[in-house]
């Protein structure tokens, strides 16, 4: 059973849906467990601090807005002695030169697959529509602030839709793209019951057999870099067939309002596994200029209408966008593409403190992470409360 958060973070998830559980799940455990169970690189000699305390110490600073490896010593510096105590800390604080030489240190790959199964496995809840397919949104960003010798850092991250979870972080290989990083991003995961959303770069054939081998589906945009495949879709006769649904939205200046088609496909579309295809209209008003654009997208899913029906195809291409505001999160408050940080992987492991502390934020209710940030700054306690919870 789920350890329960302090009572003043409680606050309800609503529409969660069930996320991608491991493949091999383990016991349950805190959060602080995994971080002391990572293969620690450092010497035994001369060691003065527990890795899992350095971590839970950088977590709980992230928790509370810290964005560089000197807010966080800061932060350890001006902690009260309870804070050190319960995170397993003696007065002498860690300085930032320490906490980069280990970030820079650890495997990332390890790191990232332990933090990743626990909060697939934290994120775990009942939800009221038995059935329900989990939305899986695949992208990626780079850390512009890294960048050595011409190449920056750059990370694949599978988040949940309805909560922004990260739980399979991938860094892609230097001189390289996203699309060899797919498959070794997802192969930790139970895909069934899952829906794997992406852009047009993971239009692939070999992504759609694998996510459909591995018993999952997929929707995923259609764009130029499979121009046989757009054509033959965008030749489908949409004129014909009634529109299904219609969405406004209204935020950041201006009005959208999106119009959605979808369509059964026979088996001779140039794509493998494909059922239904889409196609939807954007019409965005800019309030403050008055300009109009319009957009056509159009997409392809492996679900039959009985699984996805029009409202619920408006739904998961509307919610893959939820990853986007995770990384406009990273960016805006944790200021990530301005970091300096460099060495080793350090940008990456910075990146996943920052994942973990916003699916932990979400996991907790809030819906605000800047306000979070405030409230955690402030009250430490409660951000320990989060290291003690299982999964």
């Amino acid at each position: 059973m789920q350890s329960s958060l302090i009572s003043v973070l409680t606050r309800h998830f609503e529409d969660a849906a069930a996320p991608c559980p491991l493949k091999d799940p383990c016991e349950l455990t805190t959060l602080a467990e995994v971080l002391d169970r990572l293969p620690d690189p450092r010497r035994v000699r001369g060691r003065r601090y527990r890795l899992g305390s350095l971590l839970g110490l950088c977590l709980v600073a992230v928790l509370g807005g810290a964005r560089s490896l000197a807010q966080i010593a800061r932060f350890a510096a001006d902690a009260a002695p309870e804070v050190h105590d319960q995170l397993g800390l003696n007065q002498a604080t860690p300085n930032a030169s320490t906490l980069g030489r280990l970030l820079a240190r650890l495997d990332g790959d390890t790191v990232d697959n332990a933090v990743g199964a626990w909060l697939a496995r934290r994120a775990t809840d009942p939800v009221d529509e038995p059935g329900r397919l989990t939305g899986l949104a695949v992208d990626g960003k780079t850390v512009r602030g890294s960048r050595t010798d011409g190449h920056a850092v750059h990370l694949l991250a599978a988040a949940l839709h309805d909560s922004q979870t990260v739980i399979a972080p991938r860094q892609v290989a230097a001189k390289s793209n996203e699309i060899p990083a797919f498959t070794p991003l997802l192969e930790n995961l139970d895909l069934r019951g899952v829906v794997v959303t992406a852009d047009a770069m993971h239009t692939q054939r070999e992504h759609a057999h694998y996510i459909v081998a591995a018993g999952g589906h997929y929707l995923l945009v259609v764009k130029g870099n499979q121009q046989k495949l757009r054509k033959q879709i965008k030749r489908l006769p949409w004129s014909e067939i009634p529109l299904q649904g219609r969405t406004p939205t209204t935020g950041h200046g201006r009005r959208e309002i999106r119009r959605l088609k979808a369509c059964t496909v026979a088996p001779g579309l140039r794509f493998p596994h494909a059922v239904q295809a889409i196609q939807i209209k954007r019409r965005r008003v800019n309030h403050q200029t008055g300009r109009i654009q319009t957009k056509t997208v159009y997409a392809v899913t492996s679900l039959t209408p009985e699984q996805a029906g029009p409202a619920r195809l408006a739904e998961l291409v509307q919610d893959h966008w939820s990853v986007e505001a995770l990384h406009h999160i990273r960016d805006v408050t944790y200021g990530e593409d301005v970091s300096r940080i460099r060495t080793g992987t350090a940008p990456r492991l910075m990146a996943t403190l920052r994942n973990l502390a916003i699916g932990l934020m979400r996991q907790a209710g809030w819906h605000n992470i800047a306000a979070a940030t405030d409230h955690y700054r402030s009250r430490p306690e409660h951000a320990l409360a989060l290291l003690k919870i299982t999964s």
